[in-house]
């Protein structure tokens, strides 16, 4: 099943700097493109491979270096202690949704086609986006349009569904954007509706919690030496990657010891972080808003 193109899949790969024996973990598996690059590294070593969602089994890869997991990678750490695993050597997160689910007219995560608002990576989680526009507070939707999606007319998006929803639930992705068509700015039409769907697929899929959660866990299991290479797409996510990079917190916070050391978990192997070539991005549309960072511990 063609998920999408990887992003910046050589320096991906090179900033894991993988060894033949070495334990890896790619936590958003997908359609496997990056673990088969791993893979092809690997002689006696173990990839691991997490995604949450059911679709992405059928990328299964047939190897004895291979062991595939469907559960959301916030509970890596756990799974890797019931193989019996505490420390590895290396871990991949490319955090962007890829192209597949976008192409999917019933995932609801894009606004390109008409279906169901629903934009759940896990198919058996209860909340989807139809959820949230029909029974979220105005206080609630606010929050989520604001952090999630830094939309400036939230107040006026928020007031609109609100009023709309009393008429009618607002059951589907042509329903919702025949409500807020008079809230687009003109000219800006795709990248609005972009900011609002993604600060809803945030909000359904816990998107923030989660990456904190797993940033957090990726200190405690990388071996010395082990490297942490996140493929990151959008502002918030990047943010936090790297302060927690930085400085081991969300915050970006230097915290000393008594002698004057950082405290933080990890080293930025990249100072300046590293995006992709014009002619990546030529080829490959995803690769246009892609932020690379790679860690060392």
């Amino acid at each position: 099943m063609e998920y999408h193109i990887p992003v910046l899949l050589k320096e991906s790969i090179d900033g894991l700097n993988i060894k033949p024996d070495g334990i890896y973990v790619d936590l958003t598996f997908g359609g496997g493109g990056h673990s088969i690059e791993i893979l092809k590294k690997l002689r006696k070593g173990l990839l691991i491979a997490f995604d949450q969602d059911e679709e992405a089994e059928q990328n299964k890869i047939k190897s004895n270096n291979f062991l595939f997991i469907n559960s959301n990678f916030k509970f890596f750490r756990n799974f890797l202690r019931y193989h019996k695993i505490n420390q590895v050597d290396g871990i991949l997160a490319d955090l962007g949704v890829s192209s597949h689910h976008f192409d999917q007219a019933d995932r609801g995560f894009s606004f390109r086609f008409n279906g169901n608002l629903d934009m759940r990576m896990d198919q058996n989680a209860e909340l989807t986006a139809e959820k949230i526009l029909n029974t979220y507070s105005s206080e609630e939707l606010l929050n989520v349009f604001n952090r999630f999606g830094e939309i400036k007319n939230a107040y006026r998006l928020v007031k609109t569904i609100i009023e709309n929803r009393e008429i009618q639930p607002i059951n589907s992705i042509e329903h919702f954007k025949e409500i807020i068509k008079g809230l687009i700015p003109k000219y800006s039409e795709y990248k609005y509706l972009a900011k609002v769907f993604q600060a809803l697929r945030i909000e359904v899929n816990d998107e923030i919690n989660v990456l904190k959660e797993t940033l957090l866990q990726t200190g405690k299991v990388l071996k010395k030496g082990g490297r942490l290479v996140v493929l990151t797409y959008h502002s918030l996510e990047d943010r936090l990657v790297k302060n927690y990079i930085k400085a081991g917190n969300f915050e970006g916070k230097i915290e000393k010891d008594f002698y004057g050391n950082k405290i933080a978990p990890l080293q930025a192997v990249n100072r300046k972080v590293i995006v992709p070539s014009e002619e990546e991005i030529k080829v490959n549309n995803r690769a246009r808003s892609a932020k690379l960072r790679i860690a060392e511990k």
